[in-house]
């Protein structure tokens, strides 16, 4: 790699890297795992720097490399593997009131039982709030299919927290 795109590498690396492992951290729940999946997907970005750089929009680009990297690393069996603890600096958002801790609590322990697939769609329209067709774009699947996938990882989150649930809305 060329001194120049070495640095707007790291450059983007350095800016890109909390809201990276913010969005892996909510796709998995597990601030290792998060950390892991980040790395292959900056080494993935790394390796196909100068096509990534010419994309129409490098934060989609990169968000579908992260995705991917979450999705194919739920299929190794290695992934079932729980660690526990979490490292001092993973970011999370501040909380307002003590109730929005709980809230949130409660709503990462739910998500993680929903299907992965289900649970990257999620993520990506109500936690990134990215609109139905830039997440089409990022998991490589029709508007239809994100539509589908959201009333179903909707519909699941709603059985599974019952009247604890938080209002969220389709849409």
């Amino acid at each position: 790699m060329r001194p120049d795109d070495e640095r707007d590498y790291e450059e983007y690396v350095a800016r890109a890297l909390p809201g990276l492992r913010r969005v892996a951290h909510l796709l998995c729940g597990d601030p290792h795992r998060a950390d892991d999946i980040v790395q292959t997907a900056l080494t993935r970005l790394y390796l196909h720097w100068r096509r990534a750089r010419a994309a129409d929009d490098l934060d989609r680009y990169v968000r579908r490399i992260l995705v991917r990297s979450f999705l194919n690393e739920r299929r190794l069996s290695w992934a079932r593997v729980r660690l526990t603890g979490a490292p001092a600096d993973t970011p999370d958002p501040p909380a307002t009131d003590p109730s929005d801790v709980e809230t949130r609590t409660v709503l990462r322990a739910a998500l993680e039982r929903v299907p992965p697939k289900q649970r990257a769609v999620l993520v990506l329209r109500f936690l990134c709030d990215l609109p139905v067709a830039e997440v089409a774009a990022v998991l490589g699947c029709s508007e239809g299919n994100v539509k589908s996938q959201t009333a179903r990882g909707l519909a699941r989150l709603r059985a599974l927290l019952g009247d604890r649930a938080p209002t969220l809305e389709e849409g």
